[in-house]
């Protein structure tokens, strides 16, 4: 087995895992922040404020596992 095989084996199975994760984590970080503003809706803004930014690391992750495939799959 080449290279060429394991890249167009691997490479959509990571972007796979790599949307999987992120997806999860989106979730779980938007059912966070909205327990949290029910429990203290006068913290809403703080709270909104930190879920938007820890959004879009976990989306800046998932980004950047794209565009390693898209410079990975030119090797194909």
């Amino acid at each position: 087995m080449d290279y060429k095989t394991m890249l167009s084996l691997g490479l959509p199975l990571g972007l796979g895992i790599a949307a999987f994760g992120s997806a999860f984590g989106l979730g779980k970080a938007v059912a966070a922040a909205m327990d949290a503003t029910g429990r203290q809706p006068e913290a809403a803004t703080k709270i909104l404020i930190n879920m938007a930014v820890g959004c879009a690391f976990i989306e800046a992750l998932t980004i950047y596992a794209l565009v390693f495939v898209f410079g990975l799959s030119g090797k194909i």
